[in-house]
Parts: structure tokens; C-alpha cells; sequence
């Protein structure tokens, strides 16, 4: 009997978690769920389907999510993180929910609904070293944005990460260049011309 071969294709991996999540729960654990909960409905999740991602898998205080752009995934990453800044405004310092976010191109495995392969873990990488607030990419992420988002990352140079074998580029996007951006939001098609339809080839293996 011939062995299934498992189904893999490129994708753009966003990971994103919650910075001192743990030091939240332990100040109000039922205040931060509530506030969590109330961004991902009027922020998160509106703003993912808006740049057609698709949620893999959430875990407490992270997330996992596909797209087929990179264009949509550091575009939605850009609006989460300036709209949380904004609904952040007027909460003490101590209590904000700030979104640390890692995005990585990679050769992706694909098991039922859930995603796998070094292409995942280097995002959740990239994620750990972002600041609260900030986005770090990889070098293909950032390579393949030039042109077609008006971004300057900060060049982090290369650096190792736990359990990925070789050194990787990262580039990062701190909360204030992040605040300093015009809106990526893609109704404002100007700044998704020429290449609004950008994708990422998806191969599939069976």
C-alpha cells in the first residue's frame, strides 16, 4: 500500500502572543480575559478577515495564522498593532494588552486544520523577540515587501534562535515607526498598486 505523502505548500505565518500575559492573569485574570476578549472581537479577528487570514489555532493568550500574502499578513499585522495602540490610550500602563507579532515565509506541513514545520517555528521565534507593540520579520518577509508597503524595518542583523539550525535575518518594526506609518488598510488602494494581487505560489503534494 502506497504511504500518503503528507500535503505542504508556502505560506506567510503569523504568530502573535500577549506580552506579560502571565503577570495580567496574576493581577486580574478576569479583567484581562474580558479585555482580550473584547479586542479580538472588534480588532483581531475583524482585521485578520479583512486581509484574508485564516486562524489556525489560538492558545490562551496566542495566535496562529495563514495567509497567502505576505502583503496581507504585514498589513494586518501593521493594523492590529496601531489599533491596539489606540485602544490602549486611555489604559494604565500596568494593565495594557500589548501584542508582540513574528511573521515568517515558510514551506508549511498541513495536518487536518493545524499547521507545522520550520516555517511555523520561526515565526513563533520571531515573535519572542519582538517588542510589546512591535512586529519582527524574517528576511524573505522583509524582502518581499519592498515596493509594495511604504515600511522602513529596522535591521536587526542575523541572529540565532532556539531549536532553528541556522542564523536568521530579522528585521523588525517598533511601536513608534509603527505609530509614524500611514494606514496600510487595503480600501486605500494606492499604497497596494501595482502588485495589489501579490500571492504567494501554493503548491500542494499528495
Amino acid at each position: 500500500m502506497p504511504t500518503e505523502r503528507a500535503e505542504r505548500r508556502l505560506a506567510a505565518i503569523l504568530s502573535a502572543d500577549v506580552a506579560g500575559y502571565s503577570r495580567l492573569m496574576g493581577a486580574d485574570e478576569s479583567g484581562t480575559l474580558r479585555q482580550l476578549k473584547a479586542h479580538r472581537r472588534a480588532l483581531v479577528d475583524p482585521k485578520i478577515d479583512h486581509h484574508r487570514g485564516r486562524i489556525v489555532k489560538t492558545t490562551g493568550d496566542g495566535v496562529l495564522v495563514e495567509f497567502t500574502s505576505v502583503v496581507d499578513a504585514v498589513g494586518c499585522a501593521v493594523e492590529i498593532q496601531r489599533g491596539m495602540a489606540e485602544r490602549n490610550v486611555n489604559v494604565p500602563e500596568d494593565k495594557r494588552i500589548e501584542f508582540r507579532v513574528g511573521i515568517n515565509v515558510g514551506d508549511i506541513v498541513i495536518d487536518g486544520g493545524d499547521i507545522f514545520g520550520d516555517g511555523v517555528n520561526l515565526a513563533a521565534r520571531l515573535e519572542a523577540l519582538a517588542e510589546p507593540g512591535g512586529i519582527c520579520v524574517s528576511g524573505r518577509v522583509q524582502e518581499d515587501t519592498v515596493g509594495r508597503l511604504p515600511l522602513s524595518f529596522e535591521d536587526r542583523g542575523e541572529q540565532h534562535v532556539k531549536n532553528i539550525a541556522r542564523p536568521v535575518h530579522v528585521y523588525a518594526l517598533g511601536p513608534k515607526t509603527i505609530a509614524e506609518l500611514p494606514s496600510l488598510n487595503r480600501d486605500e488602494a494606492s499604497l497596494w498598486e501595482p502588485r495589489r494581487g501579490f500571492t504567494l505560489p501554493s503548491p500542494s503534494y499528495s
